[in-house]
């Protein structure tokens, strides 16, 4: 059976239409809570989170009345971070966790992700067990009556709780009193509890991006567009700036000076510190094919090991658990600590970082500049009329054979196709930024030429 609903980060579209609907989300809670029912002899407990979207509320009872249909108890958080629904499905000992959001997407998408009961997220054959129960009529044969049917409850202390975790992965012999910080929630998930967390741990914070309408979210704020951040960084005489996405699963930081601090930045200022202090694992750090070339050289100087993945922070995870590594992440800012949470946080992300300035007593702005050398990067994408392998565009082969024989141990090319549309992505990485546009721009005139003279 083909994946019909679930991507390669849960399942994400347009609120209320084609299969964003209060209609497959019921069966999605319903079929979550069946297979916990046949895997566990007690009754099932699922947390149900999500994010501050309008549709939030639709998906939210939808997903609940699911899992009561098919007698499970609902623990509702409100509003948390995406981790903060992975702790809590954890922490609670329950046998599943929803996540009712769209991450970084406007507020007119929503999404579902769901996360075991070890806190990761759902291996591709649960999820086709899922998709095959929803389309199925199994679940229809299987619904309880009468005092079997589930109920749901409300967890008030949920904030406390992912506040209190989030507080524990900073050390415990340091504080942040006297350190000036700006925290953008984006109108999102983290809206309550990231001011709470560094104010609580002695910061001067000022909280932007938190006063969500339903509508906001994500809009012109947050690690989407931390240039706001940045302002206000500059304007306050802040020490650092924090900015999170949506769900608050990826963050993107702002030095003293108001420059953006992107993920392979922060993955190069903490894997080398945990080099030095023996705690990366296998002296390993994972990182996506989008990563640029300064930070593998950046890890390469402390006598440590890059080990590529595929896009998305789902196959960062999969490879780190697969061969046992405890850090890695994505430029975009998803940063997964597997010896503090079991996916990315940009909280837990942004209380390393803190701990490394606060134990060396430097500006961020210092050691993001020494850490790593950034190698000039473009990026191309082109909309074609479909798919085809790289393999059968010759001229484009040869276009990509010829840019890395050029750059040689100096420069990468990676050309891809995007996972959801017909776009060519063409990224090359060299030492001179005009040099590798014109490549990159060569490439993709030949993909285009070559689809334009294909027959139809």
């Amino acid at each position: 059976m083909t994946r019909k609903l679930f991507g390669t980060d849960g399942i994400r579209g347009l609120a209320n239409r084609d299969d964003m609907t209060p209609e497959v989300a019921f069966r999605i809670g319903a079929a979550v809570a069946y297979q916990a029912g046949k895997r566990v002899k007690h009754v099932p407990r699922i947390v149900v989170g999500k994010d501050t979207r309008l549709s939030g509320y639709l998906f939210e009872t939808a997903v609940a009345s699911g899992i009561c249909a098919m007698g499970g108890k609902v623990l509702l958080s409100g509003p948390l971070p995406t981790p903060a629904i992975a702790h809590l499905t954890t922490s609670m000992r329950a046998d599943a966790g929803f996540v009712i959001s769209a991450s970084h997407n406007a507020y007119q998408d929503n999404g579902i992700k769901i996360f075991g009961a070890d806190g990761f997220k759902l291996p591709d054959a649960v999820e086709q067990e899922i998709e095959e129960l929803v389309f199925g009529s199994e679940l229809d044969t299987k619904r309880p009556t009468g005092t079997r049917v589930g109920r749901a409850e409300r967890l008030d202390d949920a904030p406390g709780r992912y506040v209190a975790f989030v507080k524990a992965s900073f050390p415990n012999e340091l504080t942040l009193e006297g350190v000036r910080i700006v925290v953008d929630a984006a109108h999102g998930a983290a809206y309550r509890t990231a001011p709470l967390v560094f104010s609580e741990l002695g910061a001067k914070t000022h909280a932007i991006g938190v006063r969500p309408n339903g509508k906001n979210i994500n809009h012109k704020v947050g690690a989407l567009h931390p240039e706001n951040c940045a302002k206000e960084v500059r304007r306050r005489n802040a020490d650092l700036g924090i900015a999170l996405d949506g769900d608050a699963d990826r963050v993107i930081m702002i030095d003293e000076k108001g420059n953006q601090i992107d993920g392979d930045v922060i993955m190069a200022l903490c894997a080398t510190r945990m080099l030095r202090d023996k705690r990366l694992r296998r002296r390993t750090l994972v990182a996506t094919v989008m990563s640029n070339l300064g930070l593998e050289r950046a890890i390469e100087n402390d006598n440590g090991k890059l080990v590529r993945c595929n896009v998305g922070d789902r196959y960062v995870v999969e490879t780190m658990r697969e061969r046992g590594f405890n850090f890695g992440g994505e430029q975009s800012g998803h940063l997964i600590f597997l010896d503090h949470a079991t996916t990315g946080d940009g909280l837990v992300a942004a209380m390393q970082v803190l701990a490394i300035l606060r134990r060396e007593e430097r500006p961020l702005s210092e050691l993001a500049a020494e850490v790593m050398q950034r190698v000039p990067q473009v990026l191309v994408n082109i909309t074609l009329p479909g798919k085809r392998p790289l393999e059968e565009l010759p001229k484009t082969a040869r276009a990509i054979a010829s840019a890395e024989k050029a750059l040689g141990k100096n420069g990468r090319v990676l050309v891809r196709w995007s996972g959801t549309e017909p776009k060519l992505r063409v990224m090359i990485e060299g030492p001179k930024q005009d040099r590798i546009q014109t490549m990159a721009d060569g490439i993709a005139a030949e993909a285009k030429k070559e689809f334009k003279a294909a027959p139809r």
